[in-house]
């Protein structure tokens, strides 16, 4: 009979930066957003609406595809945004956006069939849970505490 005596390696785990956990949120909250709405094409009336010129409702215009380009874009932006803005301009930011994002998403169930609860109620609850992530990071930024200022420190501050 053999006896181990040596424990097994575990595996490194190092803390990721808070600004790419923002990041890859973001980048995850884009690839729901844009296959959401990819797989809504498939509803049954969805493209006949669009060739007759309409979506959800409204006329397409330059003004709605404008809108609608706006709405891809700031989370498309915010992917970069928070790898580059310094940390307190980037832990505010992170928070609005997010903040607004969330009833923008619920808004997208607005006026649909119970027949696709489960389509919109799983899209839905995916990127309101990947906004609770933002937030809750962008919330919880780590603090570096500040140097005091004195003669003592002034050797630390140079």
């Amino acid at each position: 009979m053999t006896i181990r005596t040596k424990s097994p390696n575990l595996l490194d785990n190092p803390p990721i930066p808070v600004q790419a956990k923002l990041a890859a949120a973001w980048t995850s909250f884009m690839f729901l957003y844009a296959y959401v709405d990819i797989f809504n094409f498939f509803k049954p009336g969805v493209i006949d609406d669009i060739l007759a010129g309409v979506v959800f409702e409204f006329d397409i215009s330059p003004t709605l595809l404008t809108m609608m380009l706006a709405s891809v874009a700031i989370p498309a932006l915010m992917v970069m945004l928070s790898m580059t803005l310094p940390a307190r301009v980037n832990r505010a930011t992170n928070l609005v956006v997010a903040l607004l994002y969330i009833p923008y998403s619920v808004v997208n169930a607005v006026g649909e069939s119970w027949d696709w609860a489960s389509f919109y109620g799983l899209s839905i609850g995916i990127e309101v849970l990947l906004l609770a992530f933002i937030l809750r990071s962008a919330w919880t930024w780590p603090r570096t505490p500040a140097v005091p200022a004195g003669p003592a420190t002034t050797d630390l501050r140079q």
